[in-house]
This record gives structure tokens, C-alpha cells and sequence, in this order.
């Protein structure tokens, strides 16, 4: 079970690309991490990527994974290499700060609000009626991409989502956004070469595998490390509980909880027949931008696995921390009350639900265009209906 045909705008833009190459007027884009490294550096000595090269290994099997397995097409090829360069980049920046700020790294994160849901278990309708509550701060997507301050940061999320939404339209839907809308932090991930985004849009299944037995410990340190920054950029009222919200934390609760002691769980469940579906439909979508055999059967396989692991893990370790506050919900008792729902996290969380901060969750859920467009079915990705149940992997 292979790809539909490719999309025009991406079909358009490789043969651009290629035919560019054809005529020396724009060099083939080389996948080496050597090479990555050095373009990033601008011949700035190593060191200036910072002390901790616990990053360096997982960027070397991202590298060979994109390399040997991900069959990437020419635009493929160049986003990857962009997007690896301007993580490199990012590292640089933040090196400078925190030698510059040391304070920055002292600043603390209290008692965050965790939302531990799977892909498409509505987390995203949940963090962003949360960050209708000023009391709370969030991460937005340009602070996501981003996350060390530098110039024009908006502008570039902007045009980024741009080119994504003219290549496939489709994600417009999917997953509408804007440069300063509530936003998980997939990016915080991608400076530390982590797999919360990149095995979305890229078929890397070395890449993936080794996060699944690697040790998390630098991952959640630097995680940490931006979100001060954002906070300390942004001049944030210290104390203010952040939401965070990003699907892989259900891989990582107990690393969460050593890097966050005090935090406050959230989680939301979904039937895994949809969440199967919809995830799969969501990372085929991403694919197929950046590959022209995208094997749907594969990307059915492999989220069904996903979706299990995350599963397992995630309960066991909720489980196994009866000390930690926690609330659960689900996205059909969301969609039958949210305003019971939201009023039940609140007592939760200790705080009265303001007039004016409900009034701001009714504009949001009035105006809210989430999911519109997307359709998708187990069947797409070779899946029947019955096939996803726990324990079947």
C-alpha cells in the first residue's frame, strides 16, 4: 500500500530543484553530520555548539537515518538539511546566553500543569482553553521553532507554516495555528535532536528506536533549559505555572516528574481506533511532503505501535506515582461539557474559574476550526476496524 499520487506543489518544487542542480546553479544538499555541523559553525571553533554534547549522538543517527531510510525527494532533502542547520544554530545561540546569562538557568519552573494525551486526543483544545487563564503561561509556536530569542522569530514561524500549507494544503486543516497561537513544544525537542517532531515528518526508524531505549536525562535538562529561556526573554512573572503539553510525554513520565517534582497531570484519553487513524493521517500528510514513496501501510504499523507503547507506559507509570496530583478526562466527556469538565480541572487545580477567563474559553471553543477537513480511516492505512487493541502490537 504505497502513496497517492504525489502533490502537485511538491511534484512542481522538486523538478525546480532538480533541474537547478542540473545546471550548477544550486549544489546538492549533503547529509553528513561532518558537514551540517561545519555549515552551522561558519567557522566558529566546535565548542561554541556548548559543553554538552549529549546531542551529538542522537544527531549522527538522525543524519544516517534520514541518510538510508527516510527515501526523502529533493525537497525532502532540503528542508531536512535546513531544518537540522537551524537546530545547530539554535544551539549556538543558547550556548552564548546562558554564558552570558548564567542567571537565566536558576529560574524556576513551579508546579507546571502536564497534559499527557495522545496525538489527536484533543490536547490541543485543552492547553489552548487553559491558556485563555492568565494565570498560566503557555508556549507559543513561534516560541516552539524558536525558542532562543533572535530577530524576526514570528516572521519565520509565519513563513515556515507558509511554505508547509502550500506544499499540502491539507495540514492547514489538520492542525490550524498561527505564529502566536498556544503551541506543545515539539520544538524544545528538536534543539536537543529528540523525536518528538522529526519521526512525524520523516520516516527514521533507527532514529526513532534508539530514543525508545536511550537514556531521557540531557532531554528533559535542556527542555527545562528553554523554557526558562522563554520565560526569562519574555520577563514572565516568576511563579506563573506553565502548561505544557507535548504527546511524547507519555513515553517519558518518570523523567518528567525528576525534572518537574511538583507538577500537576492532566490526562485525556481517546477511543485508540481514532487516535490511530487520525495520527497515522497526520504523519502520512507530513511525509508525503517530504518523500515520494510513502508506504501508508508502514506509517499504520507503525503508529499503531506507537499509540500502544505510549499507552503502557503511560499508565504504568501514573500508577506507579499515586503521590503525584492528577486528573483524568476524555475527549467524548469534553465534547458532551467541556464548561463541567473545565470547572472539575479547576477545583483540581485550587483555582475559581474567573468570569472573564471563561468568557475568553467561550470565544475560543465559538471560533475554534480544529480537525475541519480531515478525514481518515484505519482502512487507509491497512488497519480493520477491531485490529487496534491493547496488547496487539
Amino acid at each position: 500500500m504505497e502513496s497517492a499520487a504525489p502533490l502537485p506543489n511538491v511534484a512542481r518544487a522538486n523538478q525546480i530543484l532538480t533541474g537547478l542542480r542540473r545546471l550548477r546553479l544550486l549544489s546538492p544538499p549533503i547529509l553528513d553530520a561532518a558537514a551540517l555541523e561545519a555549515r552551522a559553525l561558519r567557522g566558529a571553533p566546535s565548542d561554541a555548539l556548548g559543553s554538552d554534547d549529549s546531542w551529538r549522538e542522537p544527531f549522527s543517527i538522525l543524519v544516517r537515518s534520514l541518510r538510508e531510510e527516510a527515501d526523502l525527494n529533493p525537497v525532502g532533502c532540503a528542508m531536512a538539511r535546513a531544518w537540522i542547520i537551524m537546530g545547530l544554530r539554535t544551539r549556538i545561540r543558547a550556548a552564548a546566553l546562558w554564558r552570558a546569562h548564567p542567571e537565566i538557568l536558576e529560574r524556576p519552573i513551579p508546579a507546571p500543569i502536564i497534559i499527557l494525551g495522545q496525538m489527536r486526543s484533543g490536547t490541543t483544545r485543552m492547553q489552548r482553553l487553559l491558556a485563555c487563564d492568565h494565570r498560566f503561561a503557555h508556549t507559543r509556536l513561534f516560541e516552539s521553532l524558536i525558542p532562543v530569542p533572535q530577530p524576526g522569530r514570528r516572521v519565520r514561524a509565519r513563513a515556515g507554516a507558509a511554505v508547509l500549507h502550500l506544499l499540502n494544503p491539507a495540514l492547514r486543516h489538520i492542525h490550524p495555528s498561527s505564529p502566536s497561537a498556544p503551541e506543545e513544544e515539539f520544538g524544545l525537542f528538536d534543539f536537543s535532536f529528540g523525536n518528538a517532531m522529526f519521526e512525524a515528518m520523516w520516516r527514521v526508524p533507527t532514529f526513532t528506536s534508539w530514543w525508545e531505549k536511550a537514556d531521557r536525562a540531557s532531554l528533559y535538562r535542556e527542555f527545562r533549559a528553554l523554557l526558562q529561556t522563554i520565560a526569562w526573554h519574555r520577563g514572565d512573572r516568576v511563579g506563573r505555572p506553565w502548561i505544557l503539553k507535548v504527546p511524547r510525554f507519555m513515553e517519558d513520565v518518570p523523567i518528567l516528574l525528576e525534572t518537574f517534582p511538583d507538577a500537576r497531570l492532566l490526562s485525556l484519553d481517546r477511543d485508540l481506533e481514532t487516535v490511530v487513524a487520525s495520527s497515522a493521517s497526520l504523519a502520512w500528510n507530513h511525509m508525503r511532503i517530504h518523500s515520494d514513496r510513502t508506504d501508508r501501510a508502514w506509517i499504520g504499523r507503525e503508529w499503531l505501535r506507537k499509540t500502544l507503547l505510549r499507552k503502557a507506559l503511560a499508565e504504568e507509570a501514573r500508577s506507579a506515582r499515586p503521590d503525584v496530583p492528577q486528573f483524568a478526562t476524555s475527549f467524548d466527556a469534553m465534547d458532551r461539557d467541556w464548561h463541567g469538565e473545565i470547572g472539575r480541572i479547576y477545583d483540581f487545580l485550587g483555582l475559581a474559574l474567573l468570569p472573564p477567563v471563561l468568557a475568553r474559553m467561550e470565544h475560543y471553543m465559538t471560533n475554534a476550526r480544529s480537525h475541519l477537513g480531515q478525514r481518515y480511516s484505519l482502512d487507509q492505512f491497512g488497519l480493520g476496524a477491531g485490529f487496534v487493541t491493547p496488547g496487539r502490537a
